[in-house]
């Protein structure tokens, strides 16, 4: 079994899809586990053209102990400029559920903390 498939046992259902993890670390008693999303652009928005325009502040997530230690998702989320429009845009979550490639769990999971985000 390849890391990338060991690691999507550990982490939310669909995450390994659009996030990249950075790095990692054990500190103070707690795991970390830093994420940034890829710079796939957001199903939605196909055919907009759409400009990198970096990530948004980086969000800490409590997820699931690892070995009886609290574990900590870092992520940092990206965001596009839409040209047609002059607007930032992200990735809707909530359609992203909907779909095939990740589950409403995880959906739920970036909701409850405040990150999905109207347009």
């Amino acid at each position: 079994m390849e890391e990338k498939e060991l690691l999507r046992l550990l982490l939310p259902a669909g995450l390994l899809d659009y996030f990249k993890i950075t790095s990692a670390k054990f500190n103070d008693g707690n795991y970390y586990i830093y994420l940034e999303e890829q710079n796939i652009h957001p199903e939605h928005l196909q055919g907009a053209k759409l400009t990198s325009k970096g990530f948004y502040d980086e969000v800490s997530i409590q997820d699931f102990p690892l070995r009886g230690k609290a574990c900590f998702l870092k992520i940092k989320r990206r965001k596009w400029l839409n040209e047609d429009t002059g607007k930032n845009v992200s990735r809707d979550w909530n359609l992203v559920a909907n779909g095939t490639r990740m589950t409403e769990e995880f959906a739920l999971f970036l909701k409850r903390n405040d990150w999905i985000q109207p347009l």
